[in-house]
């Protein structure tokens, strides 16, 4: 009778968690387009990335970001909203969460995902069914902004006061600006912004790294920054 083989046991490697979703939200010019370029060009070298963009009737923002060579253009999927941008990452994110599950199927084990909003008002949210966590953005040449509030700009995970460059531009004083956005966040970050800034650009960086980290060893939890003001849009009909 032959020998048998003691019975070896080969454990499973671990299962990755799937990717961070980072949401970025903020008015229509703020430079949240740039912002995800930026992010790709400093963290797709140690981190396997890919994008989602909302626009209401076009895939501008992704033509923006395949033409600037930041990702693999297959990496970079469009969400056409075909209604306010606020409706497909709050009210209805099954188109958003189709795309990034779609990303992640064909290019994962992800580590990030990032989901550009269409440009909205300033109460715009994430649901937290979408992203993890989730950064506003407004820019110095939008004025006091930071001061009217609302919950994208005072409960987001990160307050981004970007194109601090050009504030001598327009007689903003960026210090006085970031002092009311920090006012408004009861201790939440805020960070001055200029793609021109290699040390702001290092901080933003860091930041997603860090957000990155905690949700690998369990500790970051999403949080709601709390439902959009409701509003509507007014359609006009010739009588």
């Amino acid at each position: 009778m032959p020998d048998q083989q003691p019975h070896r046991h080969h454990p499973r490697p671990p299962v990755r968690p799937r990717a961070l979703r980072l949401g970025v939200a903020g008015p229509v010019g703020t430079g949240k387009s740039s912002i995800l370029a930026t992010l790709c060009r400093e963290l797709a070298g140690e981190l396997d990335m890919a994008v989602v963009t909302n626009d209401i009737y076009t895939d501008e923002d992704a033509r923006f970001l395949r033409s600037a060579g930041v990702l693999p253009t297959e990496r970079i999927r469009a969400v056409e909203t075909g209604a306010c941008p606020h409706t497909a990452i709050r009210d209805d994110v099954s188109a958003n969460l189709d795309a990034v599950e779609d990303l992640e199927e064909a290019y994962g084990p992800l580590d990030l995902v990032l989901v550009e909003s269409g440009g909205d008002n300033l109460t715009a949210t994430f649901s937290p069914a979408l992203a993890d966590a989730q950064l506003f953005c407004i820019d110095v040449a939008g004025g006091d902004v930071a001061r009217k509030g609302g919950p994208g700009i005072t409960g987001a995970d990160l307050l981004i006061v970007n194109k601090t460059d050009l504030a001598p531009h327009v007689g903003v004083d960026v210090d006085a600006m970031v002092a009311d956005a920090r006012s408004a966040r009861d201790g939440l970050p805020v960070l001055a912004l200029s793609r021109h800034d290699p040390a702001s650009i290092a901080e933003l960086a860091d930041w997603v790294r860090s957000v990155l980290a905690r949700r690998r060893n369990g500790t970051h939890v999403p949080t709601d920054p709390g439902p959009m003001a409701p509003h509507s849009h007014a359609h006009h009909h010739d009588s």
